[in-house]
């Protein structure tokens, strides 16, 4: 088996990869072994037809297309692994030469990694980042606790209004006819929500437990249900019970019962704090994007279009997960949505661009500046995996093959590499 290649225009390439002649004869055999059953002739048992007579009959070419795809998943990423070139896309698989007797021979077009031009790190100007700490920022904070640690309490005194749980049962007619989807018993819903159809939440403030009411709303003209979108609808409501969020009061009993802390003054201190940590780890991500951004503007890079399509290829699988998780698959997705995969990735592909040129300058800088991952670089980043994942560190490094630790070095570099932009950017 050899590899050779010629390098084109564009920062593309061409391999050319030869499987000897027995290689190949041992596919067709594997092919004929996988797929003889299909085969029945007279005076033959099923699965016993020779495979010289089923070539003299349909032709030696007719194991051929099956045993190429064979050899191709099987030689192609084996034979790149040794090649000096960074291959950065996906092959375009052509058949030179497919003959019984002969070197089975393919040719894979693809895009390598171009090269960058990097703008001048010392003139990064950016935007300065305010990381001032408010009282109003501490206040939003604490009521933001406060509320966390709220409860519920039924209403019995009174009317509804905007911020209860109304438990209502409900059931919808257009027209006078009941319509699908448009009933539902003990349902809670917190008025002024928005969960609902405008218009509804509203016709609940201001009645009682106990209740029985129409509520009378008109179905946006966009709404998914198409037979309903844009009619008026009636819906029959029952008021079962009402609960209001009681959120506590901050006094120094509340703040000795719920945290480490005696009194509100240590509290709302140790509350700016947090604040400040966070929002100077927020300023920090903020920089760090912003010098990036910034540097991309001022460096050149052309990229191959393989190399895009490439990277909108992952990007709409990697949807395709998320919506997996939510119970919905991509095909599911496009055909409710009206759209192709090649609309999704026509949608995806300045972001695409924009993450390659991104990943591709800090890997510049990387090389660049000369960038090393250490062995204290690596346990150091193990140690915060292990505290993150509550696991002991020995338990991390025991699951974390060598293709992970790779990985992992190859993200600390580039980490090294974005710290180091951001530190050369001047903020005016």
């Amino acid at each position: 088996m050899s590899l050779t290649y010629e390098k084109l225009e564009g920062n593309m390439a061409e391999l050319t990869i030869t499987v000897p002649a027995e290689d190949f004869n041992k596919a067709c055999v594997e092919v004929y072994n996988r797929t003889k059953n299909k085969f029945q002739f007279d005076g033959f048992r099923k699965g016993h037809v020779p495979m010289a007579f089923i070539e003299k009959t349909y032709g030696y070419a007719v194991f051929y297309e099956d045993a190429a795809n064979d050899l191709i998943n099987k030689t192609y990423f084996e034979e790149i692994k040794d090649c000096d070139l960074d291959i950065v896309s996906n092959p375009d698989i052509s058949v030179s030469q497919i003959e019984k007797g002969k070197d089975f021979i393919y040719k894979a077009k693809v895009a390598t990694k171009p090269p960058v031009e990097l703008g001048d790190l010392d003139k990064i100007e950016i935007e300065k980042i305010d990381t001032t700490v408010t009282d109003e920022d501490v206040e939003k904070e604490i009521e933001n606790k406060l509320k966390a640690n709220s409860t519920k309490q039924e209403v019995t005194d009174r009317a509804a209004q905007d911020g209860d749980e109304a438990t209502i049962n409900f059931e919808g007619f257009v027209d006078e006819v009941a319509f699908e989807g448009g009933k539902g018993e003990s349902y809670p819903l917190v008025l002024g929500s928005g969960s609902f159809i405008p218009g509804f939440e509203d016709q609940i403030v201001g009645h009682n437990v106990g209740d029985s009411f129409d509520v009378n709303v008109t179905f946006p003209e966009n709404y998914q249900a198409e037979d309903l979108a844009g009619k008026a609808a009636v819906f029959k409501c029952d008021l079962l019970g009402l609960k209001e969020t009681v959120v506590p009061e901050l006094d120094d009993e509340y703040v000795s019962d719920t945290s480490d802390f005696e009194t509100v003054d240590e509290f709302k201190a140790d509350v700016r704090k947090q604040v400040e940590e966070r929002k100077a780890e927020s300023a920090k991500r903020e920089k760090e994007e912003k010098a990036i951004d910034k540097l991309v503007e001022m460096s050149t890079v052309e990229l191959p279009e393989p190399m895009i399509a490439y990277q909108q290829d992952k990007m709409v699988d990697n949807f395709g997960q998320q919506l997996m998780y939510q119970g919905m698959n991509l095909e599911q997705y496009l055909n409710m949505t009206g759209q192709t995969r090649d609309d999704m990735k026509d949608q995806v592909r300045p972001e695409a661009e924009k993450q390659i040129k991104r990943s591709l300058i800090i890997e510049a800088v990387a090389d660049a500046q000369g960038f090393e991952v250490s062995d204290e670089d690596v346990n150091a980043e193990m140690e915060k995996m292990a505290k993150q994942y509550q696991m002991e560190l020995d338990k991390i490094k025991e699951i974390m093959g060598e293709e992970q630790i790779d990985g992992l070095k190859a993200d600390i570099r580039m980490q090294k590499a974005v710290q180091f932009i951001a530190e050369k950017a001047i903020e005016k």
